[in-house]
């Protein structure tokens, strides 16, 4: 009988850390290989935790909605038989493996040491190196706490990190002083001033008394609370707006011969390579070979330099049943050929929508295609997803009348025609580059082979 640790895994090369949201088992219950132990969270995507190995959940080191560091133990598995025998006594020694075989399962076991109750630690110093999760911050933010106020909290959480519980504390404690009388100092013989005092509303006063303030609203609403992914999802655009100096450019184009040529070959390829051939695809070819000309567009910005990926990982922002939005990765999207990226495409979108991404699906993207056009827009002001420098978006295609050049003149033709527009940071790309990409994006477009074949 050994003791294995169950460890936070790693969720992609930028995610250092994840959030519990449910423990599937509880100490004491049987875990087969395999099997989910728990639900957690990072700031992309949610995943499922599997046990490494047979046995009985032991302990488990950490509670739901504790943010934890990748890499960090946070249960133990006692896989082996279970002996009911009683426990040597403590003055005899502890009998020795007689056998070779023996020596080695013994070297594999784990010593189980189990968990103690988090000792609450010394306030950390102002300017040392303290490090604080999302929510912690979030919560000082909005209650006005500053950073050197912050770092005055003691911690309960691992390494002296400052949990959601003990800010709450702090916050309720701090709320109670500030509503405890202040003491009065000695009466002089000034002569006393009679002053009007403003009435306080109950909301106020909860409020500096330490309760939990209710807000009113006038009229007939209906409240709604924010899910975990749509706070996440808020947070992110806020913060890429404060990040990013963010510019639009448009442009039209006429995709009469692209929407043609998928009409023509749709049925065979769907035929041919079990799953259908969208738009998308044929955007993000687009796009692909549009970045190869201006290399600038596939890069990000950390403090004074640029970074250019030479890697073209093509970010496909998908709507969720839930109504969130989740934007899945595929990666090296310039190896790949027309069928490979419908392939991945499809791929992505379904597991999105079945919740069946893993955390590295939707790390690693260096520029982001979004489509507008699905829900019936027909141009937006896409919000850059950082740390990339440009989003794309795509309009739905329209018929109109345009004027067209032929041998014989300008005449007026129904055609198949689309907006797109690209946001981009222009801290580092000014309105040429990004007219010029754009525009290039177009030509790819309207320039399709007709008679392709694939």
């Amino acid at each position: 009988m050994s003791m294995v640790d169950l460890v936070m895994p790693k969720l992609g090369e930028s995610i250092m850390e994840a959030t519990i949201l449910k423990w599937h088992k509880k100490p004491g219950d049987t875990v087969a290989q395999d099997e989910t132990v728990l639900d957690i969270a990072t700031d992309k995507v949610d995943s499922e935790v599997p046990s490494t190995a047979a046995g009985i959940l032991a302990e488990i080191l950490f509670k739901e909605n504790d943010v934890v560091p990748i890499g960090t133990v946070i249960a133990r598995i006692r896989t082996g038989a279970v002996e009911t025998a009683p426990a040597p006594s403590t003055t005899e020694p502890a009998p020795q493996a007689s056998a070779p075989a023996a020596e080695e399962i013994e070297s594999q076991e784990i010593p189980y040491s189990p968990a103690t109750a988090p000792q609450p630690q010394q306030p950390v110093s102002v300017g040392s190196p303290r490090f604080y999760s999302p929510l912690v911050l979030k919560i000082a933010q909005e209650e006005g706490i500053s950073k050197s106020e912050l770092e005055t909290i003691p911690g309960t959480g691992q390494d002296g990190r400052v949990s959601k519980k003990d800010i709450l504390s702090y916050l309720q404690n701090r709320g109670q002083a500030a509503s405890a009388p202040a003491p009065q100092p000695p009466s002089t013989s000034a002569p006393s001033v009679s002053v009007s005092t403003p009435q306080v509303s109950s909301t106020a006063a909860n409020t500096v008394s330490g309760a939990v303030s209710v807000p009113s609203y006038a009229g007939n609403v209906e409240i709604i609370e924010m899910d975990r992914m749509r706070k996440m999802i808020a947070k992110h655009m806020v913060d890429s707006k404060h990040t990013s100096a963010h510019v639009t450019s448009f442009a039209e184009c006429d995709v009469t011969n692209m929407v043609l040529w998928r009409d023509r070959v749709k049925k065979d390829f769907e035929k041919r390579e079990s799953t259908k051939i969208t738009f998308t695809p044929l955007f993000i070819e687009a796009v692909v070979k549009s970045i190869k000309k201006y290399p600038l567009l596939n890069s990000s910005v950390d403090g004074d330099r640029i970074v250019v990926k030479k890697d073209i990982n093509i970010g496909m922002a998908t709507a969720l049943p839930t109504g969130n939005l989740i934007v899945p990765v595929i990666k090296n999207a310039d190896q790949l050929n027309l069928v490979g990226l419908a392939k991945q495409v499809n791929g992505m979108a379904e597991a999105a929508r079945t919740g069946k991404l893993r955390p590295d699906d939707t790390a690693g993207g260096t520029f982001t295609l979004t489509n507008v056009g699905t829900f019936g827009s027909i141009m937006g002001t896409p919000i850059i997803n950082q740390p990339q420098v440009a989003i794309m978006a795509v309009g739905a295609i329209k018929k109109r009348p345009v004027v067209i050049e032929t041998a014989q003149g300008d005449s007026i033709a129904i055609r198949h025609m689309m907006y797109i527009s690209l946001s981009y940071d222009h801290r580092i790309i000014d309105g040429a580059l990004g007219s010029t990409f754009l525009n290039a994006v177009a030509r790819e477009l309207e320039n399709w082979d007709a008679n392709r074949e694939i």
